[in-house]
């Protein structure tokens, strides 16, 4: 990476910004998405090696920041505290019962080390709505916060905003029952897929 940003390297990688490759990291990690439903291995490595890619290619242009540089070492080292600070089940005294209490602590600890406070803090605003609106529902039972979620009604009219209402009552529903809706609406495309193939194929 670093003789393709340097000069006499490749001009196209020399011309990226963090902001110009991130469509790339969501094109490569919705394709690892879509072989590890296929169950693709050979396809799983290949997608795995353009996302770590990806962590070497904006790495590589951190280090050119002129006020702020870090570099793939300081990435690793960053994860490796990280890891060791958030299982003190494993690198310390600290002990548990299970899982459950595996990720209250780790939570517990990432809002002390980033001193969050808020429901709303560190939330991924760039993630799609389906998922934010899981996410902020997730954090609202958390942190105790009380949402007015309505009911959906096929006789109200069709606007932005009732049709906004009624997916976010859908979520809702779907969170208290502990049902991922992205994988619930993701298998119900694959059923649309499957039934297109079928008359296609007729």
């Amino acid at each position: 990476m670093d003789q393709l940003r340097s000069p006499g390297g490749c001009p196209w990688d020399a011309e990226q910004t963090h902001e110009s490759l991130i469509k790339y990291l969501l094109e490569e990690s919705y394709e690892f998405i879509d072989t590890v439903a296929e169950s693709d291995r050979a396809g799983m490595r290949e997608e795995l090696g353009d996302i770590l890619l990806q962590v070497y290619f904006h790495s590589r242009i951190a280090q050119d920041h002129p006020t702020d540089p870090f570099s793939i070492e300081d990435v690793a080292q960053v994860i490796t505290e990280k890891l060791i600070s958030r299982h003190p089940h494993v690198f310390g005294d600290k002990k548990v019962s299970g899982s459950e209490e595996v990720v209250a602590n780790w939570e517990e600890l990432k809002a002390a080390e980033k001193g969050r406070t808020s429901a709303l803090d560190g939330v991924a605003l760039s993630q799609p709505a389906l998922s934010l609106i899981n996410k902020l529902l997730y954090r609202a039972e958390k942190y105790g916060v009380d949402i007015n979620v309505p009911n959906y009604s096929e006789e109200s009219p069709a606007t932005p905003e009732s049709v906004g209402s009624a997916l976010l009552s859908v979520i809702a529903w779907a969170h208290k029952n502990g049902i991922d809706p992205e994988d619930a609406l993701r298998m119900q495309s694959k059923q649309i897929m499957r039934e297109i193939t079928q008359q296609e194929s007729r």
